[in-house]
């Protein structure tokens, strides 16, 4: 029987474990048994020693994150009751950036076509640590760095996780104090993980300053500038660009092409133009998962990012006159007739498709 070493992304608290459980690779007694019911906190000795189980078929890119994202919440909504955040942030993290690395096409699909399950205040987390990872990785950050900005962007929100998902479900303005709420949340956070036994002031430092901007109008100090590191402003434009193409009550999400052009405009706040540069490469103005109108009438999915100079690919959803493709059709943005005319959104599409179909088992459910 081959085995792997687990880790707390693995695990599924409150749900039956999937497989027997080994204190060592050669332990020949499970310590704990298939379909075992864990508790939270049950195994946080054992983790750290490490814990083993047999190398099933390996997870997809979208079970993975939907796990992440399941225990993401669990850890921010329990995180008074914790002392043992930093270790649980950081194996979360360390987490998503292997899934970003696995698959970054899908990652990014599964954020445009909603498809990482969750109460929305957890799930934009989650979403903004993708977007964080990627692009920090593409900037040649060390694997130390991308974790610390990764751990940030998902925790930066703890100090109103709970409220948030009230906010979300408002069909009218904040209140005073629910503004206030808002603008003391980085500090609140900070407050809370401490708490919770995060002391990396790298880490709190980004969540602390990633609603700073650099005109000196962000909260909670109005920092200015050079006094905003790189990392946090970073944090900061996954946490805007993903809120942008997210839907609210009293508004449809932005398109990814809006979104971007709406973080490059600088008609708003000026923004860190190497972050951005990044933002524009990485992600791009029609990033998988957008849905579009070739030139050629088509209908697809983008379904990669540009390669080696070529266009963006997309898979053909819908024929020029209407019609589902008999067979599996791909075309390259850069080729003649295929640029792409128009971004669309879901109901405006009116395409249904899993992403399996697209992507395969990395998007398997």
């Amino acid at each position: 029987m081959a085995i792997r070493r687990i880790t707390l992304a693995d695990l599924a608290f409150g749900e039956p474990l999937r497989w027997d459980i080994f204190s060592t690779p050669s332990a020949s007694r499970p310590l704990l048994q298939k379909g075992q019911v864990l508790a939270p906190g049950q195994l946080d000795d054992w983790l750290a020693a490490g814990l083993y189980a047999e190398a099933s078929a390996p997870v997809s890119v979208l079970q993975s994150l939907n796990q992440i994202n399941r225990g993401l919440e669990r850890t921010l909504m329990d995180l008074r009751d914790q002392g043992g955040a930093d270790r649980e942030l950081r194996a979360v993290a360390a987490e998503l950036i292997a899934t970003v690395e696995r698959g970054g096409d899908v990652a990014l699909a599964a954020i445009f076509l909603n498809q990482i399950a969750g109460a929305y205040a957890v799930r934009h987390c989650t979403e903004a640590a993708v977007i964080a990872c990627m692009i920090a990785r593409a900037m040649g950050k060390s694997a130390a760095e991308v974790l610390v900005v990764t751990a940030a962007a998902l925790s930066m929100n703890v100090g109103m996780v709970r409220q948030a998902e009230l906010f979300q479900n408002k069909d009218g303005a904040l209140s005073h104090e629910e503004r206030a709420l808002v603008r003391r949340h980085p500090s609140a956070s900070v407050e809370m993980l401490r708490w919770a036994g995060v002391h990396d002031e790298a880490w709190l430092d980004l969540v602390l300053l990633h609603h700073e901007n650099e005109d000196g109008s962000g909260y909670p100090a109005g920092k200015l500038g050079d006094e905003i590191s790189q990392n946090a402003k970073l944090i900061g434009l996954a946490d805007r660009y993903c809120a942008f193409v997210s839907a609210r009550n009293y508004r449809r999400s932005l398109l990814p092409p809006q979104a971007l052009e709406r973080l490059g405009a600088g008609n708003e706040m000026p923004y860190d133009q190497i972050v951005l540069g990044h933002f524009a490469t990485q992600i791009g103005a029609y990033p998988p998962g957008t849905l579009v109108r070739l030139e050629n009438a088509e209908l697809g999915v983008v379904s990669h990012r540009a390669r080696d100079g070529a266009g963006v690919g997309v898979h053909v959803l819908r024929t020029a006159d209407g019609k589902s493709p008999g067979e599996a059709r791909e075309r390259v943005t850069s080729e003649p007739g295929c640029a792409i005319a128009e971004a669309l959104h879901e109901d405006h599409a009116k395409l249904r498709f899993p992403m399996k179909q697209i992507w395969g088992e990395l998007a398997s459910l």
